[in-house]
């Protein structure tokens, strides 16, 4: 049986959370910092990421244990008779108090690093401050900018220029949608359904290399085939966790957070793959690991449980870091990579010292912000809206 933990969530919820998902949720955002200083020195060298390639693979392990979690936590809600029964109000200010908090957080430390780097775009040409401010505004209210956009300020298509992975919680937000609305009616042959259907559809997407990027790395612009594969890439993971929540049954396996922690980092260390006789065998694996590993990795961390206290605080603690970190790092990577470009140093052997420092400032700014304005917040909205 999952554990009850405190902290990750302020609404007292009537299920308790999967510690070690938590766990491994911390432990995936750490891995998403982590391939970001590697994104650096390829932007600052112009070319490709040679070292932890597959780390954008977190964001869709992500999705799935969203699907899953929320599934599993609110399914059983819907028609209950009971004081914890839900509707579509109370579900969507419950999400709204657990995201956007922290959105408009990283929303507003973009602003800040954005204008510490001179408010230039990337090819160097000067951005008005009123542009700034609208894209500010426009993060907060979490409106996307559309590539070519007047206040799109960084000149690369981003949805959110700010705070490039805001995309991801775009996308989240829309699930969320439409597990309420529409999702969570639906039977479990009908669920089983849909998964196939858009399974199928993103291996196509990402075997014949619809993006032209060679990975399954897309969703962040608007550009036709970035939001169509956005859009499935986070509702394929998202169904399918829906869908292992609705059958599960635990399997116990001995150590699997250390196991599937160690199997996540070398998953997202394999090294870029070839196309082959027409065949991206890049598409290949990552679809091996999004329809195969992921969902077994789920399976068997929902299974196990913590046996200590070190343990289940570590868990805890990591849960309750993940998002924070995963939605206030990026900023500070920017003045990294403009550190990195401007200096000309493309590799870690280079920079270690500065690594580790940009590294461990993320992990405190996302635990400030995370004690002294996120949980704060989200306890006094939930007593407002009560």
């Amino acid at each position: 049986m999952p554990q009850k933990t405190i902290g990750s969530t302020i609404f007292s919820d009537s299920k308790p959370h999967y510690v070690l998902l938590d766990g491994l949720r911390g432990m995936a955002a750490l891995m998403v910092v982590w391939y970001h200083v590697f994104e650096g020195f390829a932007f600052a060298g112009g070319g490709s990421i040679e070292v932890f390639n597959h780390g954008y693979l977190a964001v869709d392990f992500f999705f799935m244990l969203s699907g899953f979690v929320i599934s599993y936590a609110y399914d059983s809600r819907w028609h209950s008779a009971s004081s914890a029964r839900l509707d579509l109000k109370s579900f969507f200010r419950r999400r709204l108090i657990r995201l956007h908090p922290m959105l408009i957080m990283g929303a507003t430390i973009g602003v800040i690093t954005y204008c510490l780097q001179g408010c230039e775009r990337w090819d160097g040409s000067e951005v008005p401050l009123w542009q700034v401010l609208a894209a500010w505004i426009m993060a907060i209210c979490f409106v996307p900018m559309w590539p070519g956009a007047t206040c799109e300020v960084r000149g690369n298509g981003e949805m959110f220029p700010l705070n490039g992975p805001a995309w991801s919680l775009f996308f989240e937000y829309i699930g969320n949608i439409l597990y309420a609305i529409f999702l969570r009616r639906l039977s479990s042959r009908a669920l089983g359904v849909v998964v196939s259907v858009t399974g199928l559809a993103w291996i196509y997407y990402a075997v014949t290399d619809v993006s032209g990027y060679g990975m399954v790395g897309v969703g962040w612009t608007l550009n036709a085939a970035n939001f169509g594969g956005g859009l499935l890439r986070m509702f394929f993971p998202f169904t399918l966790g829906m869908f292992m929540a609705r059958h599960f049954r635990p399997t116990k396996v001995c150590g699997i957070f250390w196991i599937a922690t160690g199997l996540l980092f070398l998953l997202f260390s394999v090294p870029y793959l070839p196309v082959v006789g027409g065949v991206h065998l890049n598409g290949v694996y990552e679809m091996v690991c999004i329809v195969l590993v992921f969902p077994c990795i789920v399976w068997l961390a929902a299974s196990g449980a913590t046996t200590d206290k070190v343990s289940t605080g570590l868990c805890r603690w990591l849960g309750n870091l993940s998002y924070p970190l995963y939605i206030v790092h990026y900023p500070v990577m920017y003045l990294f990579y403009a550190w990195l470009i401007d200096n000309k140093l493309y590799t870690l052997s280079e920079t270690w010292p500065v690594v580790i420092g940009v590294c461990a400032l993320n992990v405190l700014l996302a635990y400030v912000c995370l004690k002294f304005y996120d949980e704060p917040v989200r306890r006094w909205l939930a007593r407002s809206w009560k």
